[in-house]
C-alpha cells in the first residue's frame, strides 16, 4: 500500500503561482510513477502532469506546457507541481497518484494509489 497526501492548494490571483506538494508513505516511492491530475466540477478528471520512477521521461498536458513543472524528489519521498502563471481554467482539485507501471503514464488507469485531493482556485 502507499498513502498519497497533497498540500499546498489554494486561492491565487489569475498570473499567480502555487507549488503542490505529494508526500508518500508505505512502499518505496521510487518504485512508482507518479502523476498529477485534476478535475473541475462537471469535467472529467485529467492528466496534467507525469513523471517516471527515475524522473525521466516527463508529460504534460498541452494546456499546461510551459506553465507547470513536475518535479520528485525519491529522497524525500514527495512529488511536487509547480504551478505559474495560473489562469482561471486551472481552478481544479488536483490529485496525486502513483503507478506501479513506469508507461501508459497519459491514463488514469494506470494508476493504482490516490490521494484525496487539493482545491486550487483562480479568480480573474
Amino acid at each position: 500500500q502507499v498513502q498519497l497526501v497533497e498540500s499546498g492548494g489554494g486561492l491565487v490571483q489569475a498570473g499567480g503561482s502555487l507549488r503542490l506538494s505529494c508526500a508518500a508513505s508505505g512502499r518505496t516511492f521510487s518504485s512508482y510513477a507518479m502523476g498529477w491530475f485534476r478535475q473541475a466540477p462537471g469535467k472529467e478528471r485529467e492528466l496534467v502532469a507525469a513523471i517516471r520512477r527515475n524522473g525521466g521521461k516527463i508529460y504534460y498536458v498541452d494546456s499546461v506546457k510551459g506553465r507547470f513543472t513536475i518535479s520528485r524528489d525519491n529522497a524525500k519521498n514527495t512529488v511536487y507541481l509547480q504551478m505559474n502563471s495560473l489562469k482561471p481554467e486551472d481552478t481544479a482539485v488536483y490529485y496525486c497518484a502513483a503507478a506501479g507501471l513506469d508507461y501508459d503514464l497519459e491514463y488514469s488507469r494506470t494508476y493504482n494509489y490516490w490521494g484525496q485531493g487539493t482545491q486550487v482556485t483562480v479568480s480573474s
